[in-house]
Formats: C-alpha cells, structure tokens, sequence
C-alpha cells in the first residue's frame, strides 16, 4: 500500500491501548487511527476512523471481541482483524478464526511479530502465534462440523479450485502457490475470491480449516 496502514486497538485496558498505540505509532508505514474500549464501541469506531486492520481483544466487559470481530467482518469494505489476547483456549481461536479474524496472537507476543502480522494480515495472508499453530489444526476437524460436510462443501470446486485449497492449507503465499501450480498471481488471487463466494468463507484462515476438516491436510 502507498499509504499507512491505518490500525484501531480495541482493548478494556486503557494500559493496554496505550501501550499499543506508542509501540505502533513509531513504526514506519503504520498509522494508529483511534481506539476502542470495549465491543459494542467496535462499529462506531470503524465508522469514524476506517481502519485497515483492527487489533482486537477478546473479552471486555459489554461485547466481547468475538462478537465485535462477527459484526466487523459482516460490515461491506470491513477492515481485517487480529486478536490480541493473553486467552488461547481452543475454543477462543477456533470461534474468533470462524468469526473472521484473520489472525490470532497472544499479548506476549514481541512487538516486531506484531508489526509484521498486521502488515501481512493487511495484504490477506493469516496469521497464527507459532506456538497454538499445531493444537489448533489438531482440533479444528472437532470443532466445525462432521468429515463429509466439510467433504461436501468442497466438491463444489473445481480440479484447480481444489488444487489452491491443498496448497493455501499448507499455509503457502501466493507466489508459492502460483509457482506450484504454474499459473500467475493474479490468477491465484481469482481462484481464491472464487473459492471464498462458493463456499461463503470471509478469508484464507476458514479456507485452511475447512480444508483440515475435509482432511486435506
């Protein structure tokens, strides 16, 4: 992007927010363009600042983060989400990855991860704390529905719709998976809108799971 990624921090602490904005605002490239304390405060604040990406924690005291992110991402132009939380219980990334966010990190995570997860979440590549990465796939299949639903969905696709969906499970970019599959780019990034409108999924994260529900990968 020429511009600066504008970022809003959604947080119930006001240490936290401030923390964030100071760490963010000194980076080159990155802009913070308001906050938010709490869920129900999410759509206004998008309304007002238009971010690209929104850093949002999980569990404030009105509305919490998972049903901000829904409600964010159901939004026509919505930004892309990252939670930010110290809570990674299965359930939490699982719900928060299916709610739309299309990364999930935890608040320890280190400051340059951070900047580089909002630049890549930004630009439609997910995002995950290394260290949940493995427990959450080894979940995932447990969480989102039955074997021959997920089977089902993808039949829908075409041979090379089914051949990105492997590739995009295996966490490959898109210069990966043009590279892989002999085609360009641009055509990568129009078999995955395809992909995305067939089977009503907001983001390459829910592209992932489906695949490891179908037992892809």
């Amino acid at each position: 992007m020429s511009r600066a990624l504008r970022i809003l921090i959604v947080d119930d602490d006001a240490l936290v927010r401030g923390g964030l904005s100071m760490m963010l605002d000194g980076v080159d490239g990155i802009s913070v363009a308001g906050e938010a304390a709490d869920g129900d405060e999410v759509a206004a604040a998008v309304d007002r600042h238009t971010p690209d990406v929104v850093l949002m924690d999980l569990c404030m005291k009105r509305v919490d983060g998972i049903a901000a992110t829904r409600k964010v991402r159901a939004r026509p132009h919505a930004p892309e989400v990252i939670v930010l939380t110290t809570f990674d219980s299965d359930e939490n990334i699982l719900h928060a990855l299916r709610a739309g966010a299309g990364g999930f990190l935890l608040k320890d995570t280190a400051p340059p991860e951070i900047v580089d997860a909002i630049r890549k979440v930004a630009v439609g590549d997910p995002i995950l704390s290394p260290r949940i990465t493995r427990r959450l796939m080894d979940r995932a299949a447990t969480q989102a529905g039955t074997y021959e639903q997920a089977r089902a969905s993808l039949e829908t696709l075409s041979p090379r719709e089914h051949e990105v969906v492997v590739a995009v499970s295996e966490g490959r970019s898109n210069a990966e998976i043009a590279a892989r599959l002999y085609m360009s780019v641009p055509t990568v990034k129009a078999h995955i809108s395809s992909i995305l409108t067939k089977l009503t999924l907001d983001n390459r994260t829910q592209i992932a799971l489906l695949a490891h529900d179908a037992g892809l990968a």
